[in-house]
Protein backbone atom coordinates (compact mmCIF):
# COMPACT_ATOMS: atom_id res chain seq x y z
CA UNK A 1 0.00 0.00 0.00
CA UNK A 2 1.26 3.58 -0.31
CA UNK A 3 -0.81 6.86 0.73
CA UNK A 4 -0.01 10.60 -0.55
CA UNK A 5 0.57 13.42 1.73
CA UNK A 6 -1.96 15.77 1.44
CA UNK A 7 -0.43 18.61 3.63
CA UNK A 8 2.98 17.94 1.60
CA UNK A 9 4.79 16.16 -1.15
CA UNK A 10 5.42 12.70 0.67
CA UNK A 11 4.66 9.85 -0.55
CA UNK A 12 4.30 6.58 2.75
CA UNK A 13 4.98 3.34 0.75
CA UNK A 14 4.65 -0.38 2.62
CA UNK A 15 7.59 -2.66 1.30
CA UNK A 16 6.72 -5.45 3.21
CA UNK A 17 10.02 -7.48 2.12
CA UNK A 18 12.33 -5.17 3.54
CA UNK A 19 10.51 -4.60 6.63
CA UNK A 20 10.23 -0.49 6.46
CA UNK A 21 8.14 2.31 5.30
CA UNK A 22 9.97 4.26 2.33
CA UNK A 23 9.70 7.96 2.34
CA UNK A 24 9.00 9.04 -1.69
CA UNK A 25 9.39 13.13 -2.44
CA UNK A 26 6.98 13.45 -5.35
CA UNK A 27 8.33 16.83 -5.90
CA UNK A 28 11.71 15.18 -6.90
CA UNK A 29 10.81 11.51 -7.45
CA UNK A 30 13.25 10.06 -4.86
CA UNK A 31 13.39 7.90 -1.83
CA UNK A 32 14.16 10.35 0.96
CA UNK A 33 14.22 7.76 3.69
CA UNK A 34 12.74 4.59 5.09
CA UNK A 35 11.29 3.68 8.39
CA UNK A 36 12.45 0.27 10.12
CA UNK A 37 9.26 -1.71 11.01
CA UNK A 38 11.55 -3.49 13.87
CA UNK A 39 10.00 -6.48 15.00
CA UNK A 40 6.51 -6.51 12.77
CA UNK A 41 6.21 -8.12 9.11
CA UNK A 42 4.21 -8.09 6.61
CA UNK A 43 3.32 -4.60 6.26
CA UNK A 44 0.32 -4.23 3.74
CA UNK A 45 -2.71 -1.89 4.30
CA UNK A 46 -1.62 1.52 5.14
CA UNK A 47 -3.84 4.93 6.18
CA UNK A 48 -3.02 8.33 7.29
CA UNK A 49 -4.60 10.35 10.29
CA UNK A 50 -2.49 13.92 9.08
CA UNK A 51 -4.87 15.51 11.87
CA UNK A 52 -3.31 13.35 14.14
CA UNK A 53 0.08 13.43 12.74
CA UNK A 54 0.71 9.55 12.43
CA UNK A 55 0.55 6.93 9.62
CA UNK A 56 -1.13 4.17 10.61
CA UNK A 57 0.29 0.45 8.92
CA UNK A 58 -1.33 -2.40 9.60
CA UNK A 59 1.32 -5.90 9.93
CA UNK A 60 0.02 -9.54 9.70
CA UNK A 61 2.60 -10.95 11.80
CA UNK A 62 2.25 -10.47 14.19
CA UNK A 63 -1.42 -9.17 13.41
CA UNK A 64 -1.07 -5.00 14.61
CA UNK A 65 -2.22 -1.95 14.06
CA UNK A 66 0.96 0.54 14.59
CA UNK A 67 0.80 4.46 14.35
CA UNK A 68 4.02 6.20 13.25
CA UNK A 69 4.61 9.93 13.61
CA UNK A 70 3.98 11.36 10.60
CA UNK A 71 7.31 13.55 11.39
CA UNK A 72 10.16 11.40 12.40
CA UNK A 73 8.83 7.69 11.83
CA UNK A 74 8.64 6.92 15.65
CA UNK A 75 5.72 4.24 16.64
CA UNK A 76 3.80 5.64 18.83
CA UNK A 77 1.36 2.64 19.37
CA UNK A 78 0.73 -0.61 18.77
CA UNK A 79 -2.41 -2.79 19.05
CA UNK A 80 -3.64 -6.75 18.21
CA UNK A 81 -5.89 -6.78 15.45
CA UNK A 82 -7.26 -9.40 13.53
CA UNK A 83 -5.28 -11.40 10.73
CA UNK A 84 -4.99 -11.51 7.31
CA UNK A 85 -5.42 -7.94 7.12
CA UNK A 86 -5.78 -6.31 3.57
CA UNK A 87 -7.38 -2.67 3.70
CA UNK A 88 -7.46 0.00 6.80
CA UNK A 89 -9.46 3.44 6.50
CA UNK A 90 -9.42 6.19 8.61
CA UNK A 91 -12.94 7.39 9.80
CA UNK A 92 -12.41 10.91 10.02
CA UNK A 93 -15.72 12.12 10.81
CA UNK A 94 -16.08 9.82 14.02
CA UNK A 95 -12.06 9.36 14.62
CA UNK A 96 -12.33 5.77 14.11
CA UNK A 97 -9.64 3.10 11.96
CA UNK A 98 -11.63 0.26 10.23
CA UNK A 99 -9.69 -2.76 9.70
CA UNK A 100 -10.99 -5.42 7.16
CA UNK A 101 -9.53 -8.97 7.70
CA UNK A 102 -9.38 -12.13 5.79
CA UNK A 103 -9.77 -14.13 9.34
CA UNK A 104 -13.09 -12.87 8.91
CA UNK A 105 -13.75 -9.96 10.70
CA UNK A 106 -13.76 -5.95 10.79
CA UNK A 107 -12.14 -4.19 13.90
CA UNK A 108 -12.97 -1.11 14.81
CA UNK A 109 -10.27 1.11 16.93
CA UNK A 110 -11.07 4.66 17.90
CA UNK A 111 -7.78 6.35 18.94
CA UNK A 112 -8.16 7.53 22.94
CA UNK A 113 -5.42 10.02 24.26
CA UNK A 114 -2.53 8.86 22.78
CA UNK A 115 -3.34 4.89 22.18
CA UNK A 116 -5.63 2.71 19.71
CA UNK A 117 -8.20 0.96 21.60
CA UNK A 118 -10.32 -1.37 19.94
CA UNK A 119 -14.16 -0.42 20.40
CA UNK A 120 -15.86 -3.10 18.32
CA UNK A 121 -15.68 -6.35 16.16
CA UNK A 122 -18.15 -7.18 13.26
CA UNK A 123 -18.05 -10.79 12.17
CA UNK A 124 -17.97 -11.14 8.73
CA UNK A 125 -16.81 -14.30 6.73
CA UNK A 126 -13.35 -15.40 6.31
CA UNK A 127 -11.70 -14.59 2.91
CA UNK A 128 -13.26 -11.39 2.64
CA UNK A 129 -10.70 -8.86 3.10
CA UNK A 130 -11.10 -6.58 0.53
CA UNK A 131 -13.09 -3.39 1.04
CA UNK A 132 -13.47 0.27 0.60
CA UNK A 133 -14.41 2.83 2.74
CA UNK A 134 -16.45 5.92 0.98
CA UNK A 135 -16.18 9.08 3.65
CA UNK A 136 -19.05 10.42 1.66
CA UNK A 137 -21.47 7.54 1.57
CA UNK A 138 -20.77 7.11 4.88
CA UNK A 139 -20.54 2.77 4.33
CA UNK A 140 -17.96 0.81 3.98
CA UNK A 141 -18.35 -2.04 1.48
CA UNK A 142 -16.61 -5.58 1.89
CA UNK A 143 -15.95 -7.90 -1.13
CA UNK A 144 -17.01 -11.32 0.23
CA UNK A 145 -16.10 -14.42 -1.76
CA UNK A 146 -18.02 -16.97 -3.25
CA UNK A 147 -18.52 -20.22 -1.42
CA UNK A 148 -19.94 -23.57 -2.37
CA UNK A 149 -23.53 -22.06 -0.41
CA UNK A 150 -23.38 -18.59 -1.57
CA UNK A 151 -22.24 -16.48 -4.45
CA UNK A 152 -20.08 -13.50 -4.21
CA UNK A 153 -21.29 -10.54 -2.82
CA UNK A 154 -20.55 -7.20 -1.16
CA UNK A 155 -21.50 -6.51 2.17
CA UNK A 156 -22.33 -3.10 2.94
CA UNK A 157 -22.10 -1.56 6.71
CA UNK A 158 -22.87 1.80 7.91
CA UNK A 159 -21.11 2.92 10.97
CA UNK A 160 -22.87 3.98 14.00
CA UNK A 161 -22.81 6.99 15.81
Amino acid sequence: SFQLETSGSRIFVNVPDASEIAIIDRRTNKQTGAWPTGNLHANYPMALDEKNNRVLTIFRHPATLAGFDLQTGTVLDQVATCGDADDVFNDTRRGYVYVACGEGFIDVFELRGKSYVRIGRVKTIAGARTALYSPDLDQLFLAARATSAEPASIWIFRPSQ
